[in-house]
């Protein structure tokens, strides 16, 4: 089986790809490297994929339309996993034409170079932020999600409707996932829990925004990973579309589209998470209290009944127990020694 993983060199698409090449797939992976972050990051999570013989990865920009028709044309793909994107809430708001870029004109891209090859499944990333200011929890995928706070929301939202049209236009199995705030070893440091572990090693304060009074559904990667293998094995048939996200099923002749949650069905609030982080890591925070930030929502909680009904799967993994991970993690990568 051949898949095409973009975002390879990001933190959820690196982890999808070392789990299919693990389990034999041959994995292309494409990513522009964007210099949002660490690129060095990047390149180390890349260098562990190049270990693998059956691993081919091109530096490759969605937004170019000539390079990704040229991919398209050049190898053809049992799957995609669409990993690739502009993330960020927070930064959406200081630079939203990066989202338009990648989030909406790369996405038109990789849902024409499907189209073309009549792929067997896409399964694209969405996220939990189109729920938007949504305040009845758990978040159901039935749930309207017409107002998004964000243009990052709005772009996956966006993705949604998009991938339903070609799924109904054009027979395309499409299959998006909803993420709900994943952590875990090898993510981006533009993330709560890598800012606040540097922040507490470093002995400097933490921003906490709504004076730790918010509620997350935090996601630990090896579920996402799952979930994602698990999803990729079950597309969508003809006829089967859900209903709900306002995308009403389409009657005898559904698309064969379908949304799930992600998550792990079990909220903590954010002060909790950094008591659990400073346990692991033998040190006190020093927290810097602060009001509600623009783009931020006060609680998610995912319902995933849906994505267990369909896949037999649900995320298990405890915060405690993902969080002590990432903080070994950390400590490996940057060869720090905690004293106890």
């Amino acid at each position: 089986m051949t898949t095409l993983v973009t975002g390879a060199a990001g933190f959820i698409g690196f982890s999808v790809a070392e789990r299919l090449l693990a389990r034999g797939d041959e994995v292309v992976g494409i990513d522009n490297m964007s210099p949002y972050y660490d690129v060095s990051l990047k390149q180390a999570r890349l260098a562990r994929l190049q270990r693998h013989p059956r691993f081919l990865f091109t530096e490759l920009d969605l937004a170019d339309r000539a390079a990704m028709a040229a991919l398209f044309a050049g190898t053809r793909f049992d799957a995609i996993v669409h990993l690739a994107a502009q993330a960020g809430v927070r930064y959406s708001i200081e630079q939203p034409l990066a989202y338009v870029d990648s989030n909406l004109v790369g996405f038109g891209h990789v849902l024409e170079g499907a189209r073309a090859q009549r792929v067997g499944h896409l399964v694209f990333a969405s996220s939990s932020s189109v729920y938007g200011a949504n305040g009845k929890l758990p978040f159901r995928e039935s749930d309207r999600v017409d107002h998004p706070i964000t243009l990052y929301a709005a772009t996956k939202r966006a993705n949604e409707l998009a991938a339903h049209s070609y799924a109904h236009l054009f027979g395309l199995p499409c299959t998006g996932l909803r993420f709900f705030t994943v952590y875990g070893p090898w993510g981006r440091p533009d993330m709560a829990l890598f800012k606040f572990t540097k922040g507490i090693l470093a002995g400097e304060p933490l921003t906490v925004f709504n004076h730790g009074r918010m509620v997350r559904d935090f996601t630990y990667i090896d579920d996402v990973v799952e979930a994602v293998a698990r999803v990729m094995a079950h597309p969508p048939a003809q006829g089967l579309t859900q209903g709900g996200s306002g995308v009403e099923a389409d009657g005898e002749a559904g698309a064969p589209f379908r949304i799930f949650n992600v998550g792990n069905g079990c909220p903590v609030e954010l002060i909790d998470y950094i008591h659990i982080l400073e346990q692991c890591l033998g040190r006190e925070a020093r927290l810097q209290l602060l009001p509600m930030q623009p783009g931020d929502v006060p609680a998610t909680l995912a319902d995933v009944s849906r994505l267990e009904e369909a896949v037999g799967y649900r995320p298990t993994t405890t915060v405690a127990e993902g969080v002590r991970r990432f903080a070994e993690w950390y400590c490996r990568y940057y060869g720090i020694v905690i004293d106890r």
